[in-house]
């Protein structure tokens, strides 16, 4: 089956959304974050009120004292003391602005810490079926996004929006007290033709800039696709053909991206002219009462300082609006992935599994990776406790999924599996698979030391123990012989270990496990003979004392099995020992000839 895209993220508006993310911000049970976003608040309105009360009045009262419109005794001093005040409340904002930041940072970065630790563990707990079919590189890149537009958003919702709305309502307050109606409703009307231009230009400059983003994609695909296959370009003489396609390709780009760039011009050559109007507008209206006697030169001075300090957040609107839109699908798309359920669940009156014995039973198993399509068509297998029953067939006979089944990765259709009587179905996950230890076919390890990969198996294991299980799966001497031994980097996947050691580190891992249950899923299939003669002793001695299941293709790794049950189609199609079904001349008989005819023609051929 191939991979599939990730859901397609709702279109989900700016509220719901923040209010999904609110109790992030404001956690429970967290009373010093929730002070230091109190502190973070304060801040800001002390920096806006010294950037608008402070500031521009003392500027004021500066120009005016020199100017002579302020009687006092001695005019200098105060003038310069108003100059003074002037540049400490300019001090005073940027001081207030920093302190703000420094105040509310750890509460950005617990939240992000938080959302992205609930959004990993959601992960690790949905089902195997959301796992094989989606994109590794599309969910790591979601929450990605989601966690980086989290602390976006919130400084600019809350330290660019917030304070610009403050700043504006300190403003109005100030016009209408002192300069009247008109210059109230013209700081408005601006305000919002401002946000309807700057909105209008904003969503038309998205249009124009994903699509300059898709002919830009398409351009380098075309340009990669066409150098990877060079030879068949060659074969054909199409170098030309390749060119003027890449070309084309590349001038369509070239002429989105004149229109993206151009429309920013645009944008600002708007946005100049409507502050600008305004600011000649604010300030005719002092000059016009000055003329009467009614305002003075420093007022002129207050009315600009004011207009230009509310212009600078409002020149941000269009980047600002823009990330705002973009953060909201990020993290709607990461609640997306939180929303996803789970598709195998514990039961609500699950208890733990207690494994007495290890006596594993399949009673009328049926199972449909599909819906109408069935791999398992009612299996019965009884393994008893210490025994080991060997699963073998031809390919796609629904081996590997007795394995699946087992961990309960999926629920079955029909049919139940228990241990020890218990239905699987109705025991917490987490007990099954601690009772049951696996060697898989592909043994992936990560990237980190061969004694961490050991030591995978059991948390909190010991240094002694995890030498006890390399010992078990016979690699303590390949690790000893390392200069750093345990502490030996094993690489991306385990690639700098050959076949047979990535196999043996897996025993060791299940060795220090010590389940009561074991799977050994076409564990030497990979392996060349040699290797793997070495890793079946290893094996058999692990089986002994438990229940074990092994799953294989090659016979000759099973003929000591307690029973060996051949599967075809989703049946049992026979079952016995290794002489019982040799005896029967069955297909089990006919799959041994042929893989030893191969193994003959492999030797002569060598």
């Amino acid at each position: 089956m191939p991979p599939t895209e990730l859901p397609p993220t709702k279109d989900r508006p700016l509220i719901p959304t923040l209010r999904r993310f609110l109790p992030y911000l404001w956690p429970a049970n967290a009373l010093g974050l929730k002070v230091r976003i109190v502190g973070a608040m304060g801040f800001v309105v002390l920096s806006k009120i010294v950037q608008v009360y402070g500031a521009p009045f003392a500027l004021q009262g500066a120009i005016d004292t020199m100017a002579g419109k302020v009687q006092a005794p001695n005019l200098t001093m105060l003038a310069m003391a108003l100059v003074i005040g002037y540049a400490a409340a300019r001090f005073g904002s940027v001081m207030f602005d920093n302190l703000r930041n420094v105040v509310f940072e750890r509460v950005g970065q617990d939240a992000t810490r938080r959302l992205a630790a609930d959004v990993f563990r959601h992960l690790h707990r949905l089902s195997l079926r959301f796992h094989l079919e989606r994109r590794t590189g599309a969910v790591t890149k979601v929450v990605e996004r989601g966690t980086k537009s989290i602390d976006t958003m919130l400084y600019f919702l809350l330290f660019n929006i917030a304070p610009t709305v403050l700043e504006l309502a300190m403003v109005v307050q100030i016009f209408g007290s002192r300069f009247g109606s008109w210059l109230v409703v013209g700081t408005l009307a601006m305000v919002v033709i401002y946000i309807a231009f700057t909105r209008w230009v904003t969503d038309w400059r998205n249009a124009l800039r994903m699509r300059m983003n898709d002919l830009d994609t398409g351009a380098v695909a075309h340009a990669v696709d066409s150098l990877l296959n060079f030879e068949t370009v060659k074969y054909f003489g199409a170098e030309d053909r390749e060119a003027k396609r890449y070309e084309g390709a590349v001038n369509a780009y070239a002429n989105a991206a004149v229109k993206s760039e151009n429309s920013l011009a645009w944008l600002n050559i708007g946005q100049s002219l409507i502050t600008n109007v305004m600011m000649a507008f604010g300030m005719g209206l002092v000059v016009y009462g000055w003329s009467s006697g009614r305002f003075t030169p420093g007022q002129l001075v207050l009315v600009s300082t004011l207009l230009t300090q509310l212009f600078r957040p409002l020149d941000l609107l269009g980047m600002v609006y823009r990330t705002i839109r973009q953060g909201v699908v990020d993290m709607a798309a990461m609640f997306d992935l939180l929303d996803t359920g789970a598709e195998i669940v514990d039961a609500p009156d699950a208890n733990p599994l207690i494994v007495d014995r290890g006596h594993v039973r399949f009673e009328d198993v049926h199972f449909g990776y599909e819906p109408g399509r069935d791999i398992l068509k009612g299996i019965d297998l009884d393994v008893p406790a210490g025994h080991t029953l060997a699963v073998v067939g031809p390919s796609g006979a629904g081996k590997s999924t007795l394995a699946r089944l087992m961990y309960r990765f999926y629920d079955l259709t029909g049919g139940r599996i228990t241990i020890d009587g218990q239905d699987i179905g109705q025991v917490t996950q987490t007990s099954l698979r601690a009772a049951i230890g696996i060697v898989p076919q592909d043994t992936v390890l990560f990237n980190d030391t061969i004694g961490y990969n050991i030591a995978y198996g059991r948390e909190g294991a010991g240094e002694e123990e995890i030498v006890r299980a390399a010992r078990g799966a016979a690699i303590a001497g390949f690790i000893e012989r390392q200069p750093d031994q345990y502490e030996t980097r094993v690489g991306e996947r385990g690639l700098k270990l050959s076949g047979g050691e990535k196999q043996r580190v897996a025993i060791a891992r299940t060795l220090l496990k010590d389940p009561p249950i074991l799977i050994l899923d076409e564990a030497t299939s990979a392996l060349d003979s040699r290797t793997e003669a070495e890793i079946l002793d290893t094996l058999q001695a692990i089986e002994r004392g438990r229940t074990t299941i092994v799953i294989a293709h090659r016979l000759s790794t099973v003929v000591h099995a307690d029973q060996i049950v051949v599967l075809d189609n989703g049946l049992v199609a026979e079952r016995g020992t290794h002489a019982e079904l040799l005896r029967r001349g069955g297909l089990y008989a006919d799959m041994w000839a042929r893989q030893a005819q191969e193994r003959q023609e492999a030797l002569a051929a060598e």
